[in-house]
């Protein structure tokens, strides 16, 4: 899912990463929207507020917003940081430490209101900052692994390209035309389902366990990472086992 590049990459491993990580995207956003009233995996709408806010000369909450904005900006860059870095050494690891980064981030928010007092470290710029920049670690991680192809944070532009695609379905008849383009739909459907699925699922473990459903989110990481390590154990095992024994 996360190792495959280039030719190797298939469309299932794309499948699997859209599902996955659009779900983690829509349970983020819900309990960001719940806890603090602030949107965590896109930043369209702060660029609205942040000029709303100008022009109505509250310069502190405007710049509040511009703070949100580069923290999900300062995500995409160290992930595309890291995973620069990182493949130039170990190309099938790049993922690990972005991902690392964001699992660590959920677990530090969501035990935070049982563990921490202070109401600076909890307050809700804190918070907002924190979760901006975990998706955009995310967003920037998901797009350079499937060569933009999926996007799991936001669906603005996802929705554009899914109804400029429906339309092309009135007109491209040929087979491998319809193939591709199907192919393209069902996996735009996926990622919006699997992110309103992850807000419902988000919003009703918020009812009964606060900031800690985060812990949902980044426990689902985790799986994800061990899941990836165990097949690309088991891949390398196979091959392996199928060298011929040279006498």
């Amino acid at each position: 899912m996360f190792r495959h590049k280039g030719k190797g990459r298939t469309y299932l491993h794309n499948l699997k990463l859209a599902s996955i990580l659009s779900g983690v995207a829509g349970i983020v956003n819900i309990i960001g929207v719940l806890t603090v009233n602030t949107l965590t995996t896109n930043v369209t709408g702060h660029f609205a507020f942040f000029s709303e806010q100008l022009f109505l000369k509250n310069y502190e909450v405007a710049f509040t917003f511009l703070y949100y904005i580069f923290f999900f900006l300062f995500g995409a860059f160290i992930s595309g940081l890291i995973m620069e870095w990182v493949s130039k050494r170990k190309s099938h690891t790049s993922y690990v430490i972005p991902i690392s980064i964001e699992i660590t981030i959920m677990i530090m928010i969501g035990i935070s209101s049982s563990v921490l007092t202070n109401s600076d470290v909890l307050s809700p710029v804190f918070i907002s900052s924190s979760l901006l920049f975990a998706m955009g670690l995310q967003n920037a991680l998901v797009t350079r692994i499937s060569q933009s192809v999926v996007r799991t944070t936001h669906l603005t532009g996802l929705f554009t390209d899914l109804g400029i695609e429906l339309s092309q379905l009135f007109f491209y008849k040929e087979k491998p035309q319809q193939i591709i383009l199907n192919k393209s739909i069902y996996l735009k459907l996926i990622i919006i389902i699997s992110f309103f699925f992850g807000g419902f699922i988000g919003g009703f473990c918020y009812n009964y366990f606060g900031l800690e459903a985060l812990l949902l989110p980044a426990g689902l990481l985790l799986t994800v990472l061990w899941y990836d390590h165990l097949l690309f154990r088991y891949y390398n095992l196979k091959r392996k086992l199928r060298r011929p024994i040279l006498k």
